[in-house]
């Protein structure tokens, strides 16, 4: 099975500029191809985990990945699938986010020996001339064709800023500056980038006559057709400060029966044949077989192996197997805030972070959502004496265990 082959079976191929180009290229290990990603936060998420498995999958094939950073492109901000203009950040904000994604992205690319490279496109975007990029550049760019794409129409009902209407150039004008220095000769990113990915293709075309790239992979969406990623708190982290490897390995273990085989398809780095073996035989049990192997794999590929293991083992000792403890999440009680060596119910379930205000804690008390020790707990107004190990349990899938500092 060809590299591009196995792409299409994983289910990640959405739109290719020229596909028979694309497939030579990538089977024979002669693509130099980039992923910008724009450092709008101080850390990757799982949004933008589909990019970094494509990298390292092209990688391992013999193609050569460049990360381009965006800290010239977040000072304007993309518009496509937003509905409103993004948060202007601060040039010391973008370095700082900047620097937290190259440490990151090391856990999936190599970039040892020149195999693949991290560029960001402030080094160039910010020496522009104005009036220089808009004869060189502006010049080839047909707003009529440009208002015609999604990602325009979508904001000239709320109010499109000419700020954000350069990014299309802005994004084309990399794709130029990658293939004229370091021959980059194809571009991948999420379907939602098609049109600037194609501004760039027919950028170089106009400007040098050559031929370049662009494919688009499948945005990650669950069977309801809404973007993979989120929770309660919000985005899904990459970094252990943000969301721990625990909440990791559970956001994973918890997908939908119908998600649960497209993730491994399209996330890890399981052989294919052996996912389309269990595909055939789906039932019951299975799936849940089938999101375990899934939380760990993932779990493992973002944070390493001990951690997935710790997690794995968490899950097993709260569910009903005979995993360890000692690898749960923990809450930590200030001693202070203990009456006679007891804490009020709802007074615990804030201080664990298991509910953001004393009214939603008492909301859930009252519906039955909350158990201590695996005791249900339905009055309000309980005290709760923290004596030896306390295990506290919002619903099936959020717990803590307390512990008295």
């Amino acid at each position: 099975m060809t590299t591009f082959e196995e792409l299409k079976r994983r289910g990640l191929l959405a739109q290719l500029t020229d596909e028979k180009e694309i497939e030579e290229l990538v089977n024979a290990g002669k693509a130099t191809f980039y992923i910008g990603f724009d450092p709008t936060a101080d850390s990757l998420h799982v949004g933008h985990f589909m990019a970094l498995c494509l990298m390292k999958r092209l990688q391992m094939a013999g193609n050569k990945p460049i990360v381009l950073i965006g800290g010239g492109t977040a000072m304007i901000g993309d518009p496509s699938g937003k509905t409103d203009m993004r948060k202007m950040m601060t040039p010391e904000t973008i370095q700082h986010n900047v620097d937290c994604f190259k440490k990151q992205m090391s856990r999936f690319i190599d970039f040892s020996e020149d195999k693949a490279i991290i560029v960001n496109n402030a080094d160039w975007l910010m020496k522009l001339n104005y009036i220089e990029l808009l004869r060189d550049v502006g010049a080839h760019f047909s707003v009529n064709r440009m208002l015609s794409h999604e990602c325009y129409k979508q904001r000239m009902e709320r109010g499109l800023t000419f700020l954000e209407f350069n990014y299309m150039i802005m994004q084309s004008y990399d794709f130029l500056e990658l293939f004229q220095k370091y021959g980059c000769n194809m571009q991948f990113g999420g379907d939602d980038q098609w049109a600037n990915m194609l501004g760039g293709t027919e950028l170089i075309r106009r400007k040098l006559g050559k031929d370049a790239y662009a494919m688009t992979i499948t945005l990650l969406l669950n069977s309801e057709g809404k973007k993979m990623g989120k929770t309660e708190k919000g985005a899904v982290w990459l970094d252990p400060e943000k969301t721990s490897p625990y909440e990791f390995f559970q956001y994973w273990r918890n997908v939908a029966d119908a998600d649960v085989i497209k993730c491994l398809k399209m996330l890890t780095f399981v052989p294919v044949e052996q996912i389309e073996e269990m595909e055939k035989t789906m039932e019951g049990a299975q799936f849940n077989a089938a999101k375990e192997l899934l939380a760990y794999e993932l779990t493992k590929l973002v944070h390493g192996e001990e951690e997935a293991e710790k997690a794995k083992s968490a899950a097993k000792a709260l569910f009903g197997g005979n995993g360890s403890n000692e690898n749960m999440p923990v809450a930590e009680i200030d001693s202070a805030d203990l009456t006679d060596g007891a804490i009020g119910l709802l007074n615990l379930l804030v201080k664990a972070e298991l509910a953001p205000s004393v009214s939603e804690a008492r909301r859930l008390v009252q519906q039955g959502g909350i158990t201590v020790n695996d005791e249900k707990k339905t009055d309000p107004k309980e005290m709760i004496a923290l004596e030896g190990e306390t295990i506290v349990r919002k619903g099936k899938k959020a717990f803590k265990k307390i512990v008295i500092k």
